[in-house]
């Protein structure tokens, strides 16, 4: 069947780009995620052009994560590279305002579930050899602080020191593995991390040019397709548009 991409949070943003690019290159692809209308919607675009499995699934829940792995039907099972691109972020306040829910679950989806799809498809990417990929999709918050950053920030950061140890761990297996980082990119991410509100999602991306989904997703399936011998560390992606500001200074 050829190469087989695993990719997780594919219901929207940089996963659904992703498995579009992945099925215009003829990859076969297994898409993960939580609302399965939209697997199934994603699923009826992309079958006529390559085979695609779906599986609805929580990648917090660790025991269904190895039954969604275990149960992955003959001609899906030999996955090539691995795009652990569920995640998301929430409450932008300061973090004294923040309701310490909000912060478990974005450690439980970014850190946790993140971890739960790595050591379940570990062993099938070590047998595939050289060439395997695995792909994380961090972000610039995780190198580069900003207020109401709090524990998403420090998520990204574990995801790409996560990384970096995966790599020495896996030297001599072939498996390669990628910190993706990007920018200011325009999808869903505004909306969940305001709980639906349209108006500052618009706010944040007025007047500029942010990054697409599109533009990650081909960085995705870039590091994904390289030679065998070449491995992208990290990938730090942002708009022109976009740069550092100067440090912050409380003053009387």
């Amino acid at each position: 069947m050829g190469n087989i991409v695993f990719i997780t949070g594919a219901t929207s943003g940089f996963g659904r780009a992703a498995a579009r690019r992945f099925a215009a290159a003829g990859w076969s692809l297994v898409l993960s995620g939580r609302r399965l209308e939209r697997l199934q919607a994603l699923q009826e675009e992309l079958q006529g052009k390559v085979p695609v499995h779906i599986a609805a699934l929580d990648v917090r829940d660790a025991e269904a994560v190895r039954q969604v792995v275990a149960a992955l039907p003959e001609g899906f099972r030999q996955v090539r590279a691995l795009i652990n691109n569920a995640g998301l972020a929430l409450a932008p306040q300061p973090a004294q305002q923040v309701a310490l829910e909000d912060w478990h679950t974005m450690i439980d989806t970014n850190v946790t579930g993140l971890v739960n799809v790595t050591h379940a498809l570990l062993p099938t990417l070590i047998a595939s050899g050289q060439g395997a990929s695995i792909v994380n999709l961090g972000s610039v918050a995780g190198h580069w602080p900003y207020p109401g950053g709090h524990v998403y920030g420090a998520t990204k950061a574990f995801v790409e020191q996560f990384g970096y140890n995966l790599r020495c761990d896996l030297l001599g297996t072939g498996v390669r593995v990628t910190d993706i980082a990007p920018g200011m990119a325009e999808t869903e991410f505004t909306l969940v991390r305001t709980k639906g509100d349209q108006a500052a999602s618009d706010r944040l991306y007025r007047g500029t040019t942010p990054l697409t989904a599109e533009d990650i997703a081909e960085q995705i399936f870039y590091v994904a397709s390289l030679p065998a011998h070449i491995n992208i560390n990290r990938l730090e992606v942002m708009p022109t548009r976009q740069a550092w500001q100067p440090f912050a200074v409380d003053r009387d």
